[in-house]
């Protein structure tokens, strides 16, 4: 396929919502009332990036991973030793991040992701134990428990960007870079091997799907797109410290592609903006944010078992049908 091929394959379809996104996160620093808010959705974003790459794993190909934080920390970790430790550019950092998440992902998926169901999220979970590890006891390269402080500000041109607001917009660009990807990627035959997958690797198998190369492949691409995360995030914060890619941040993941709605790209945003947003509300809750935070999770799933995406579907289907539903002629009316 020629190029400009490729290009009007990767706009055609979903260039006008994601166009619509954008233009929406644009407009939301003049709507928040303050700049915590701003904040708060700027790491909405960066969660949301990995979200939708685990959603790619975990929801199309049907691949569990309880080890996505770990990729995220490896290239947060990555880009802070290798600009404020070693003084290397930013252009250099985000390669080494990006491409040490990516080598740890493809060396970890080959054995992994001979394991099905069960083993497999042993496995990922292993993994990911081990890199918190690593980032606790390796003191002198990573800072240890305390962590690692003095990572530069993200910059742009020349420029770093100390405005929050600035900030956001890049991230809420490099968002968007990855749903329009991700949305053609899924409407591919690529996407719809992995579909295949998900519903029967034998079927799959039967179909010519090779399987493996599939869901390494997968496995790969979800890494990277947690990497881009956690490069945002070290230049965002300065700082970074195990405590923020432990398991509990994986199962934290996984929850919010369920609770967004699996094999739903937008539902992965959805559950990202939704999960990062919530403890923030909840806060005038005190003692029992935790139990509220816990019931309102419950509560979702029992009423929206599809999660927020298949919710949200289902109403406006509702809607529409109740829009549709033509009305009785008057001289009918027993009114």
């Amino acid at each position: 396929m020629s190029r400009n091929g490729i290009l009007s394959r990767l706009a055609g379809g979903s260039a006008l919502p994601v166009g619509l996104f954008f233009a929406a996160m644009l407009c939301m620093p003049y709507v928040l009332p303050n700049p915590y808010y701003v904040s708060t959705l700027t790491l909405a974003c960066i969660n949301a990036i990995i979200v939708v790459g685990l959603n790619l794993l975990l929801g199309f190909a049907g691949q569990i991973s309880l080890g996505h934080a770990a990729f995220y920390g490896i290239a947060a970790y990555a880009t802070g030793i290798a600009t404020a430790t070693y003084g290397l550019s930013m252009g250099t950092g985000f390669l080494i991040a990006v491409g040490l998440a990516a080598a740890v992902a493809l060396l970890v998926g080959i054995p992994t992701l001979k394991l099905t169901g069960h083993y497999l999220a042993m496995g990922t979970l292993g993994f990911g134990i081990i890199v918190y590890i690593f980032f606790n006891e390796s003191i002198e390269l990573t800072g240890g428990p305390s962590g690692m402080v003095g990572i530069p500000r993200l910059a742009l041109f020349g420029r770093e960007l100390w405005d929050d607001t600035e900030y956001f917009y890049v991230v809420a660009a490099v968002l968007s870079l990855v749903l329009l990807l991700s949305l053609n990627l899924i409407r591919s035959r690529f996407g719809r091997a992995l579909m295949a997958i998900h519903t029967s690797e034998k079927a799959a198998m039967c179909i010519g799907v090779d399987i493996a190369r599939y869901k390494l492949f997968v496995f790969v691409l979800s890494a990277i797109y947690a990497a881009v995360a956690g490069f945002l995030y070290a230049h965002y914060l300065g700082f970074v410290a195990p405590s923020s890619f432990g398991f509990h941040f994986s199962v934290q993941l996984i929850v919010m592609v369920v609770v967004g709605g699996m094999a739903s790209v937008w539902g992965a945003v959805a559950g990202a903006f939704f999960l990062t947003a919530l403890p923030e509300f909840l806060r005038v809750f005190e003692s029992v944010e935790t139990l509220v935070y816990g019931g309102l999770l419950v509560l979702c799933m029992m009423f929206m078992p599809h999660g927020l995406a298949g919710g949200l579907t289902t109403l406006v289907r509702k809607m529409r049908r109740n829009g549709q539903r033509p009305t009785a002629p008057e001289g009918d009316s027993h009114v």
